[in-house]
């Protein structure tokens, strides 16, 4: 009798023991049946049948156990979904998986690198499901199959994006075709290896996005995706793989996702608003387009047109070039002179297409430079991997293509020119550095005995200020602050001779300040229909907003009862003024008024697509598009204007907006 409490604790022990490595492990004896799952050991991730979106069909995936709404990261059968509900996802003793319709039929399977004697399929707290012999202590490296070979939309921490040079497995993401359909659509990101291996986003069969060379920390293109706390990234390159991988330091759940767009992004799970957040975004603006600006020219999302021939360089066709059609970019102006010719340092840009160019891992810079000289048609160099100070050598081939203007690179790039044209370009720095140095000696004790002035003057008023304006939710301190005094002698006292328009929300005025500088005042008055959220909208909004075809918000004044806004004055006021007046319509050419359309849709373009968040105006009209004194447009009135996500594309409003 004593011995019967160790029997039966022994028989529970042994049940708890079958029914919890039963939770994460399909057997050949034990497979899964829509409307069953399995769970990973620490509850992360979830194996099952699922029907995505608003689709009725139904398909095997993995997903976050936790999180809702359901985030699929893996999906068996993308290509052949099944109709109903009598899909058996099975183990056969040699080790495959085998998805079964109800007519018994297999529509997918897994294949094996080797034949297993006690087969388990089982689904890891990493997320890959892992097919391995039962009796092997180490599933995750003495696997026979896994799910992470074969990644769909989405990249994991410890998956691999690249390719295996011995076995031909090639690991790459493709986007779904819908929210409805994770049947692979026109979108992946892929290893291309020829020259120094880098990553391509095609769309069908074009390139769309480039990574760029990898520099030892991260990608060309991407200088902000480094290791962190959260975070450790790797580029490995050897005679058996080339690959991309990154893991992850603490327990967050994060994916990088290439959506039907062709646009990459990491995302991490916000426990706080049960939200994914944009950790990064690959594609951040119009300068990320592959090979927008064409040979030899760099691209700057700050100017406009965003395109720029390299120093030495000219536009091929200048026609094409000033009709904003970039893409056969720039030549020389002078031709080389092989082993006679120079270099030219170009700091902080996103290295060029490597697609044509050639490495190695241990030659340093001046062994590189030597190179290349010698070979005539080697046209730029670069350190392979910036870590200690850099080493390694990069060299390319033929023209240079897909460069941008990034100020985060760490990576020097040395164009081959004439070596006249080094000297005069260099002549020219050299006296332009000369005046500047003398220009800012004279200047440099004026500006800082004002500034330590004006410093004093305003210290006891600004926290005042701020307190007042509490109210409208200034959430960008670094916005210059008018005082009330300034403004109103500008504006002459708020004179009516010195209105410039009026809206719905109240007057326009011009003023003067001391300096000479003109500005615009919006003064709302206490009748507006445009009220505090409106005010505080269009100065978080325009505020971090930098482009020549948006109007400049200068700073605020936010005292006692005034909310007032101060913009850039425009000296030929809005296009309506020139429009809808008969007397005034033939005094804007045709030229003219192609330049505003150009540069109002560079605007929309901007608020739309380029900027970090799309931008939507909700009342553009003529008499919100200011001309400037050389009728350049801008522009205006941001007080109705919405904010969207990164990749959100519609949206819904309750309120009747704009005009």
């Amino acid at each position: 009798m004593k011995g019967r409490p160790s029997l039966v604790f022994c028989s529970i022990f042994f049940s708890i023991l079958i029914i919890s490595t039963a939770l994460d492990t399909i057997t050949t004896d034990k497979p899964i049946r829509d409307g069953d799952t399995i769970v990973s050991a620490g509850g992360v991730y979830e194996l099952g049948f699922f029907s995505p979106g608003n689709s009725k069909n139904r398909y095997v995936g993995i997903w976050y156990k936790k999180i809702s709404p359901r985030t699929v990261v893996w999906v068996a059968n993308r290509n052949i979904p099944l109709n109903d509900t009598s899909g058996v996802l099975t183990l056969r003793p040699n080790g495959i998986l085998v998805l079964i319709n109800s007519s018994n039929a297999s529509i997918w399977s897994s294949n094996s690198s080797r034949s297993l004697k006690n087969a388990e399929a089982r689904l890891l707290d990493s997320g890959n499901l892992v097919v391995s012999d039962g009796n092997d202590r180490d599933p995750e490296i003495n696997f026979a199959w896994q799910s992470f070979d074969y990644p769909g939309n989405t990249l994991l921490p410890g998956m691999k994006l690249g390719r295996n040079l011995v076995t031909g497995m090639d690991w790459y993401i493709s986007s779904w075709k819908s929210t409805d359909d994770p049947a692979p659509g026109e979108c992946i990101e892929r290893l291309d290896s020829h020259g120094y291996p880098q990553f391509f986003v095609w769309k069908n069969s074009s390139i769309v996005f480039s990574t760029g060379p990898w520099n030892g920390i991260a990608f060309s293109s991407s200088p902000n995706i480094k290791p962190t706390i959260y975070y450790t990234f790797g580029f490995v390159i050897n005679q058996q793989e080339i690959y991309f991988k990154y893991e992850l330091n603490e327990p967050l759940p994060t994916r990088i996702v290439i959506n039907q767009a062709g646009t990459v992004d990491q995302l991490t799970w916000i426990e706080r608003s049960h939200s994914w957040l944009l950790y990064v975004a690959t594609q951040s603006d119009t300068c990320d387009r592959f090979s927008l600006c064409g040979p030899y020219a760099s691209c700057n999302i700050n100017n406009s047109p965003p395109c720029d021939c390299l120093q030495g360089f000219e536009p091929r066709y200048p026609n094409q070039w000033y009709a904003a059609d970039w893409s056969s970019g720039c030549v020389r102006r002078t031709p080389l002179a092989c082993n006679q010719d120079g270099f030219l340092k170009l700091t902080g840009i996103k290295m060029p297409n490597s697609r044509h160019s050639w490495y190695n891992q241990s030659m340093d810079l001046e062994g590189c430079k030597k190179m290349c000289l010698a070979y005539c048609n080697c046209t730029a160099y670069s350190n392979l991997d910036v870590r200690n100070g850099g080493s390694g050598c990069l060299l390319w081939f033929g023209e240079l293509i897909d460069i941008r203007e990034l100020s985060h690179i760490e990576q020097d790039l040395f164009v081959r020119v004439a070596a006249s044209e080094l000297d005069s370009d260099g002549n020219r720095r050299r006296k332009r550095s000369a005046l500047i140095a003398i220009i800012s000696a004279v200047v440099a004790a004026f500006i800082l005995s004002f500034v330590a002035w004006f410093s004093f003057q305003r210290k006891n008023r600004r926290t005042e200020k701020y307190t007042r304006g509490a109210e409208v939710g200034n959430e960008d301190p670094e916005l210059p602050l008018f005082d009330l005094v300034t403004v109103t002698s500008a504006t002459k006292n708020f004179s009516s001779a010195n209105v410039i328009g009026e809206g719905g929300f109240g007057p326009v005025y011009k003023g003067i300040l001391p300096n000479g500088q003109d500005i615009a005042v919006k003064r709302p008055s206490k009748y507006s229909g445009q009220g505090v959220q409106e005010l505080k909208n269009e100065i978080v909004l325009i505020s971090k907003l930098q482009h020549r075809n948006l109007v400049k918000l200068l700073g605020c004044c936010l005292e006692g009862e005034e909310r007032m806004l101060i913009y850039e004055f425009m000296p030929n006021t809005s296009l309506d003024y020139f429009i809808f007046d008969p007397s005034r319509d033939p005094s804007l050419p045709w030229k003219n008024r192609f330049e505003i359309a150009m540069g109002i849709s560079r605007g929309l373009l901007y608020l739309h697509q380029d900027s970090r968040f799309r931008i939507i105006h909700r009342d553009l009209k003529t008499s919100n598009i200011l001309l400037d004194s050389d009728l350049n447009a801008k522009i205006s009135d941001f007080g109705l204007a919405k904010s969207f996500g990164g990749d959100q594309m519609e949206g819904k409003t309750k309120r009747v907006i704009g005009t």
